[in-house]
């Protein structure tokens, strides 16, 4: 094959032609030239190039001017590049094309030889059509209008630093990105407008992400191009959904990359600290991008919830933690289960075992709920003016200015009691913090508190050893008028119950009875004066039989029984309450009479004094001897006065 000589190139310096070589084409194989002698070596990193002083001399400046720096112009010289971008491969490319060697320009190269011929000072001034202007005429023509080749063309650039900052080569980038993808936007917008008034869909559908989508490929840069990207794009206007989608794939290949753990399984190992520093700055800059908070955030709460368990995880700052909560409260009537189990990270603990899960950030969470701005609330209410047809329907005050609307309170509420039931198998859980989530929502989120119950009585099997005080004030949190008929007989049997409680649901269940059976058939009240006649008056009598027209079925009779035995428990425990009290007012009478008190040894003078004074008119009386008509005139009178006092009783 043949070699180009000093003459061939000399035309492609000058510029007055392209290189053509003589005998054939010629491939990056031939390199280097060696049909003529080096007087030119030139060190990059480790690698040395033996090249020619005329072709660098006519196409870099930078390189001139070291060789004007040294003393013999005429014998060989070495000079020393260390700061050549992309190091000895990107030398060599320049080099290449300083010798005429054709190069092609792709997105994976561009950038390498943008900033070496900069570094080289490879401009103009020296040549025409020099390798400065070829690669800025490829960037403007096949990069900036592509936003994929773009973002394939900036990832190219994180090795490029500074460099390709001093040229202003990212901020090119960057902008091309978001005014491309805005006006991506404004074009698909404008599509959907002139197609969408023949077609209007009932319910609107999410728009389609396609499987070459722009956004999949900002997953490649580092995380300050990233952010910088999105800041860029969020400035522009890009849609909320877009950003959102864009920040979810950069998470879920960020972070899957990093092995984020579940901090509940952690407590025997943790993850390498630099690993943690990475994944603790990667959850705060995404944080950071995420798009207002609102009620109709377009970022799903599943994502959150990764997130903040991330964040947990990793020891994120307090800020971060409490920016994710706060967005999780305002869209937690769309949250499940899963999303508000969040573990405690005890990594850093001192071998002391403490609860599973995160319960004080779920406290804040749902304050955050209860709590949410009027501006907030107005956003919701065209998405909860719908309610279901079974729902409870309650007062208009309950949607007063600043609260949630009942529909997304009544959601909350089934969450936090599937949420208690789940956190009760907890044995490591103190009883104050699972009372202060049970106290948390209001009376009127609940229509049914059987869930509550469920999750209570869960707590008190796994805590035997609780205080009767935190007990008591555990199963207050339980309305016993918003239980069911089986709840309430489940709790009437409880023995995990304080007395107390068991009481109080006795009580509001043969209220509820007496409420139901004081309508008769009719509709008029059938309250009777006995039992038998209480509990039967409900059953509406049968006609047309042998049998007489009160008797009633088995199973009504059973459940007769069943509600005598009610009532004979729940008197029973009245009289054990009562005796109770008796002996406790018993106890302190007694204790009262033993201590020495001033009144107490005035009335024991007082007594041995009335008791002189008796023993002084015995002795008078038995001096005294009565006569016969004495006898009779006393017994007399005594006998009126006995008879007049007969006859005023009868």
């Amino acid at each position: 094959m043949g070699v180009a000589t000093l003459g061939e190139l000399k035309p492609s310096i000058s510029g007055r032609r392209t290189f053509r070589p003589s005998s054939s084409v010629r491939h990056a194989t031939e390199w280097p030239i060696s049909d003529v002698s080096s007087d030119l070596t030139v060190d990059v990193g480790k690698s040395s190039f033996a090249l020619h002083k005329f072709p660098l001399v006519s196409r870099s400046g930078r390189i001139r001017k070291l060789l004007l720096e040294t003393k013999d112009s005429k014998a060989a010289v070495r000079i020393n590049l260390p700061d050549v971008p992309g190091g000895p491969e990107g030398f060599e490319l320049a080099a290449k094309f300083c010798y005429g060697i054709n190069l092609e320009f792709t997105p994976s190269n561009i950038a390498l030889l943008r900033c070496v011929a900069h570094f080289l000072e490879m401009t103009e001034e020296l040549a025409e059509k020099n390798l400065e202007s070829r690669t800025e005429l490829f960037i403007k023509e096949a990069v900036l209008p592509s936003i994929s080749i773009s973002i394939s063309v900036l990832h190219r650039c994180e090795t490029l630093v500074p460099v390709c900052e001093e040229i202003n080569l990212v901020n090119r980038l960057i902008n091309a990105i978001a005014n491309n993808a805005c006006k991506e936007q404004l074009t698909s917008g404008l599509s959907k407008l002139d197609h969408g008034f023949s077609v209007k869909p009932k319910t609107p559908e999410p728009p389609e992400t396609p499987l070459d989508w722009w956004g999949k490929s900002l997953t490649q840069l580092k995380l300050d191009f990233f952010q910088r990207v999105l800041m860029a794009v969020k400035s522009r206007g890009l849609n909320q959904d877009m950003i959102s989608k864009i920040l979810i794939n950069y998470a879920q290949n960020s972070l899957h990359g990093l092995g984020v753990r579940d901090p509940q399984f952690g407590k025997g190992s943790s993850l390498d600290p630099e690993l943690m520093k990475k994944q603790r700055v990667i959850v705060e800059t995404i944080v950071g991008l995420l798009p207002t908070q609102s009620r109709k955030s377009a970022v799903p709460i599943v994502f959150l919830s990764s997130l903040l368990k991330a964040a947990i995880g990793s020891f994120s700052s307090t800020s971060c933690r409490s920016d994710l909560e706060r967005r999780i409260g305002l869209q937690l009537d769309q949250a499940i289960l899963e999303d508000i189990l969040i573990p405690v990270n005890n990594s850093h603990g001192n071998g002391h075992q403490g609860p599973m899960y995160d319960t004080d950030s779920v406290l804040r969470i749902y304050s955050t709920f209860l709590n949410l701005d009027e501006d907030d609330d107005d956003d919701a209410e065209d998405n909860n003016h719908l309610t279901d047809e079974n729902d409870m329907v309650y007062d208009d005050h309950i949607d007063s200015l600043g609260s949630p609307k009942q529909s997304a309170i009544l959601k909350a509420s089934k969450l936090m009691d599937s949420y208690l039931a789940e956190v009760a198998l907890d044995p490591n859980l103190p009883p104050s913090k699972f009372t202060a989530l049970a106290e948390l929502l209001p009376d009127h989120a609940r229509a049914v508190n059987d869930g509550l119950y469920r999750a209570v009585d869960i707590f008190l099997k796994v805590h035997p050893n609780m205080k009767d005080s935190e007990r008591y004030r555990l199963c207050k949190t339980v309305n016993c008028q918003k239980l069911t008929q089986e709840a309430c007989s489940h709790a009437a049997q409880n023995e995990r119950l304080p007395v107390q409680t068991a009481v109080q649901v006795l009580y509001f269940e043969q209220v509820r009875m007496k409420n139901a059976m004081s309508v008769g058939p009719g509709g008029g009240t059938g309250v009777h004066s006995s039992s038998s006649q209480f509990f039967f008056s409900q059953f509406p009598h049968r006609s047309g039989s042998g049998a007489g027209s009160g008797a009633i079925s088995p199973r009504d009779n059973y459940a007769s029984v069943r509600r005598e035995n009610r009532e004979l428990r729940l008197e029973v425990t009245r009289m054990r309450m009562r005796l109770t009290d008796l002996e406790r007012d018993h106890v302190s009478m007694k204790q009262e009479l033993g201590r020495p008190h001033p009144a107490n040894r005035l009335l024991r003078s007082f007594t041995r004094k009335l008791s002189k004074l008796n023993t002084i008119f015995r002795r008078s009386s038995s001096s005294a001897r009565p006569t016969p008509m004495a006898v009779r005139a006393s017994s007399e009178n005594g006998f009126l006065f006995q008879k007049r006092r007969n006859l005023s009783i009868s």
